[in-house]
């Protein structure tokens, strides 16, 4: 097993986290930019785990599961979202706290 497996890992472990910080903003907020990048989310977590998949079980393709892993993070973090923002520590944006405030309540 190669070192690029944690690396891979790593990644895959990343789009995850960034997939569920999208979807705590939303159901905190109820934004529509972070609802789409929630649902879009599922979908980039399955390709980093199909990458990591493949740098895994097939060693002689590790590069082609690092390319899938690093397209999904690209495809992730390229989503435009609504600035939510202001005055907060890098604590709290990187977990992704964030005032509830509603806007779909009525």
């Amino acid at each position: 097993m190669s070192y690029l497996v944690y690396i891979a890992a790593f990644g895959t472990a990343a789009v995850i986290f960034l997939w569920l910080r999208d979807a705590r903003i939303f159901f905190r907020t109820g934004l529509p930019g972070y609802r789409k990048a929630a649902y879009w989310g599922v979908a980039y977590g399955a390709l980093a785990s199909l990458g990591f998949q493949i740098a895994w079980f097939m060693q002689d393709y590790e590069i082609l599961g690092l390319g899938l892993i690093l397209g999904a993070i690209y495809l992730q973090t390229n989503r435009k979202k609504e600035d939510i923002w202001k005055n907060e520590e890098t604590l709290d944006r990187f977990l992704g706290s964030v005032p509830i405030n509603r806007t779909n309540k009525k």
